[in-house]
């Protein structure tokens, strides 16, 4: 990897249902590499928003590292034009990776993998395993439903008030984009 920041998103591999996702995807992407001059580090597919993300990093110039299990590859979903990519044994080497390498994390819309990941950051940033940024991108409030969830954690005590704030909600990448 190069001195270049470097951003890890965590997203959907599926296609959505509304396009405005993939839109926005796109256009952070583009952004990330033109505005900020960021690099990008992910799970290695080329399907969903993983793969329009890292599609619009690569035609604007910037570095895409993608880190993706033999499993995934064998399903054929694998990126083949990226800057680097490594093939790794299991899930859990690919977190790991992509954890160490990125400055800062990121959760478009996505599914359980994208739930698993920002959370899992999110609980080592409040051990203090890291200091990284840590953001959910909630377009047109597609996190709502999550958010109230944590607000419900830290109100039965489970989560102390202030570590609500580790998990910062940006709702346009204009937004994230000033954050970062």
């Amino acid at each position: 990897m190069d001195k270049k920041k470097t951003l890890a998103i965590f997203c959907g591999s599926s296609s959505p249902r509304n396009i405005k996702y993939i839109e926005k995807a796109k256009d952070l992407g583009h952004k990330l590499v033109k505005e900020k001059n960021w690099n990008l580090v992910y799970g290695g597919a080329s399907v969903g928003l993983m793969g329009a993300v890292s599609d619009a990093v690569l035609r604007a110039g910037g570095r895409v590292y993608g880190i993706i299990p033999k499993f995934l590859v064998s399903r054929g979903v694998q990126h083949h034009d990226l800057y680097s990519i490594e093939i790794v044994d299991s899930m859990h080497e690919r977190k790991a990776l992509i954890y160490d390498r990125a400055d800062a994390f990121l959760a478009l819309p996505g599914g359980f993998g994208t739930l698993d990941e920002i959370i899992e950051v999110t609980t080592w940033h409040q051990l203090r395993l890291h200091n990284k940024p840590c953001f959910i991108l909630n377009l047109d409030g597609f996190y709502d439903g999550l958010l109230k969830l944590l607000n419900n954690f830290s109100k039965e005590g489970f989560i102390k008030t202030t570590d609500l704030n580790i998990l910062q909600e940006v709702k346009t990448v204009d937004d994230f984009l000033a954050k970062l």
